[in-house]
């Protein structure tokens, strides 16, 4: 069998209609240009902003920057000076130099998804009254306190990580994050960095076995629902311990990801969401039921060789998805339908497939993951409809093509 065929070819819940209709105007609107490109629907961007405001009914929508690395998509989302409205505002962002960067250009609402050690970025921000004002950082032990005082940061925006994941006897499900589980382990973190003279302003819970992993996969239902269950008085008993330490109900309490959206906006005590993933909606998406998204983001890549009857070569190619190896985390054949080799999957320069296609003919695909492509290609072109014709109306620098490299 060929390497990845289980996920091959298959569009799950997602409109095809819609998919077709994206890949459509995007094959017309870029007929001219060279390959390799990466090209983004702006219809189907927008309309996955709406849905997600939808989905979310009220709650605060926060911006994983992580799964988007292209500042015109934030400005899209948030405002040309990023600062957001009642439905969507804030920025998750991935690194604190990120974070720096984001507020130099006028965000005002910056959450890091993850600790940092990073001293230099620490001492910068300890510099700095107004980064201090606009970003918090994420802690889920006291070390992280150490480590940004001894750079020189003090008095800083803090958020607690609350591990999420489902244990089952020996059986961990979900993600390796936080130490932390209990409301009382999040008092104690609490009120040790308040008494160092930190603002603890809230709390994360993601919920990665929920939010992150597709309806298809077998007892996947009942881990969900289990899940969702435990964290519900959970969030409310951690809520409560930060005001008994600060004297306030919490400013955020951040959860959820794209593939629960609707469930972590409802749960008491969330006062916001993130999403980010769910923008583009790369191949991750294809078997969620709860939800139907619509591709937005699409590279393509041109046949250069015919090895043998019945196959095609296409240059480049090898934009795997992170994570644990497997079929996974190859791109997602759009056009024409077709597998990767055994051998060869999707190769750094060159990837053949199992479909005929003339020399010159262009295959389109889409990532596993979705702010992983941002990596791969200085700019995203973007087509939209122009008097009714699909048309490339701009080019979108990602964060490599603003020369940044965040990790």
């Amino acid at each position: 069998m060929a390497f990845g065929k289980s996920r091959q070819n298959s569009r799950g819940t997602m409109s095809m209609r819609a998919l077709d209709a994206a890949m459509d105007d995007v094959e017309l609107a870029t007929a001219d240009l060279p390959a390799p490109l990466a090209a983004l629907h702006l219809p189907s961007l927008r309309a996955n902003l709406d849905y997600t405001v939808r989905r979310a009914g009220g709650t605060r929508v926060r911006i994983a920057s992580k799964s988007v690395r292209v500042r015109k998509v934030l400005e899209l989302a948030l405002g040309e000076d990023l600062s957001g409205g009642d439905e969507i505002r804030g920025v998750m962002a991935f690194s604190l130099r990120e974070a720096l960067w984001l507020v130099e250009r006028g965000c005002r609402d910056v959450l890091l998804g993850y600790p940092t050690t990073d001293r230099q970025a620490l001492a910068h921000l300890g510099d700095d009254p107004e980064a201090k004002a606009a970003i918090t950082l994420m802690v889920d032990d006291v070390a992280h306190a150490e480590i940004a005082e001894a750079a020189g940061a003090h008095g800083l925006r803090m958020c607690i990580d609350v591990d999420c994941s489902l244990r089952l006897g020996p059986i961990h499900l979900g993600t390796r994050r936080s130490p932390l589980r209990s409301a009382d382990e999040v008092e104690a973190l609490a009120r040790a960095l308040a008494d160092r003279g930190h603002d603890v302003v809230g709390a994360m819970f993601y919920e990665a076995q929920v939010a992150g992993v597709q309806d298809n996969v077998f007892g996947i239902g009942p881990v969900k629902a289990l899940s969702m269950r435990r964290l519900a008085p959970l969030r409310e008993e951690v809520a409560n311990a930060i005001e008994r330490v600060t004297g306030r109900a919490p400013e955020i309490l951040n959860s959820g990801g794209t593939g629960s959206v609707e469930a972590s906006a409802s749960a008491p005590a969330v006062t916001e969401v993130t999403v980010g993933s769910g923008l583009f909606v790369p191949g991750i998406f294809d078997h969620y039921k709860s939800f139907t998204p619509r591709p937005a983001l699409f590279f393509g890549l041109d046949a250069v060789r015919s090895p043998a009857p019945g196959m095609s070569t296409l240059l480049y190619g090898g934009y795997i998805a992170s994570g644990a190896p497997g079929a996974d985390r190859l791109p997602v054949p759009v056009r024409p339908g077709f597998s990767f080799t055994s051998r060869e999957g999707a190769g750094e320069v060159q990837t053949p497939i199992d479909a005929p296609m003339p020399i010159g003919g262009r295959a389109w695909l889409r990532h596993g993951k979705a702010g992983e492509l941002a990596e791969r290609f200085a700019e995203f072109v973007v087509v939209d409809s122009v008097d009714g014709t699909p048309a490339v109306v701009d080019t979108w620098a990602t964060y490599r093509g603003e020369g940044k490299c965040f990790g």
